[in-house]
């Protein structure tokens, strides 16, 4: 709740000027913004409640649910050269954010399932694979490659954990390997990675074009100092850096609040993560367990991958800051995901009763 208020703050306080400017109402996206997390917070607190082990039956079928609308938006229209929205009418949303969630209860499924055989290929290694496969394919096809790297990742983490014979990881790895040179034989993949990796080595090669994001936010950052600008302070803001409501409020965040208010978020990121990682070996079942590995897996990695994006430590992904970027689905997703590991908190202090 703290990094939510946090979050909110420092979101409106980067999107008032783009939001007046493009959109004629200052409130544009803080008001968007408020009514997902109220949602959020009520999804929170009604799945704390609910016994998170009725998601494990519910792992194929929401698999299900999430390749269909995978498929679903690749014949969505383009916007700014991808296709990752499905439009409701009243909003849009990205089933990547859905997908993030049904690996981790798939995954966990499978790991509590196959517990005592993940040392195995067949068990271990090749459900997994196989999932991730299609998974890949269909957000390359898109192509969204943040989304892509963050689901590998968690299913790695999870894999991991799970007790996968580390041997069949460096096999997985040539697999992946493989499925990436196959993928990016598209032409469109090749030219969509191959932009963002150019410009990352050297974003001053083109600072009035698609260095101009990443320079700006680096001005952003150095404009902070110790101590920071003051909430609302910000000149980068000033229709300088690109849409700084989304990704890159970070960077606003930076030179707003400054070295001291930048180590303060992560050190609030690090705790939940800690707190995260607590209730899962707390557990009371390895589903349990796995779930709680794997959601918080998540918010860790977006957080760092966010983070090292913003200060031009790896290519530009477009991966959103958890809690502070703007989008709807995001947080509405999240949140409801902090419900879950509530739930997988409060189940393990009952049995302990």
């Amino acid at each position: 709740m703290v990094l939510l208020t946090f979050g909110l703050v420092m979101m409106f306080s980067a999107s008032y000027v783009y939001a007046l400017f493009y959109m004629g109402n200052s409130f544009y996206f803080i008001g968007r913004q408020l009514v997902f997390a109220v949602m959020g917070v009520v999804a929170m607190l009604v799945l704390s409640n609910i016994d998170y082990r009725i998601f494990r039956r519910l792992a194929w079928p929401l698999m299900g649910v999430t390749v269909v609308l995978l498929v679903v938006v690749l014949f969505m229209p383009e916007q700014k050269g991808v296709r990752r929205w499905i439009n409701l009418g009243f909003t849009t949303f990205q089933p990547s954010e859905i997908a993030k969630f049904s690996i981790v209860i798939l995954f966990a499924h499978l790991i509590a399932s196959n517990y005592s055989r993940m040392k195995t290929f067949r068990y271990g290694i090749a459900p997994f694979i196989g999932v991730l496969a299609v998974m890949v394919a269909l957000l390359m096809m898109e192509p969204h490659l943040s989304g892509t790297v963050l689901i590998c990742l968690i299913g790695a983490t999870m894999m991991f954990v799970g007790g996968a014979n580390l041997k069949w990881f460096g096999l997985a790895g040539i697999a992946g390997a493989a499925g990436l040179v196959v993928l990016a034989s598209i032409p469109q993949v090749i030219a969509y990675a191959t932009t963002r990796f150019a410009y990352w080595l050297d974003p001053f090669s083109d600072p009035q074009g698609f260095g101009f994001q990443t320079l700006q936010s680096l001005y952003a950052i150095g404009s902070g100092g110790l101590l920071g600008a003051g909430i609302g302070q910000s000149m980068q803001k000033y229709l300088y850096l690109p849409e700084p409501q989304n990704d890159f409020v970070f960077a606003i965040v930076c030179e707003e609040l400054g070295f001291v208010g930048a180590v303060l978020i992560i050190i609030l990121f690090a705790l939940l993560i800690w707190r995260g990682f607590v209730i899962a070996a707390k557990a009371r079942d390895r589903f349990g367990a796995m779930v709680a590995v794997g959601l918080t897996a998540q918010v860790g990695i977006q957080t760092i991958l966010n983070i090292a994006v913003v200060t031009n430590t790896i290519p530009n992904t477009g991966i959103s800051m958890p809690f502070f970027s703007s989008g709807g689905t995001a947080l509405l997703m999240l949140l409801s995901q902090m419900g879950v590991i509530l739930s997988i908190s409060r189940q393990t202090t009952l049995e302990k009763e």
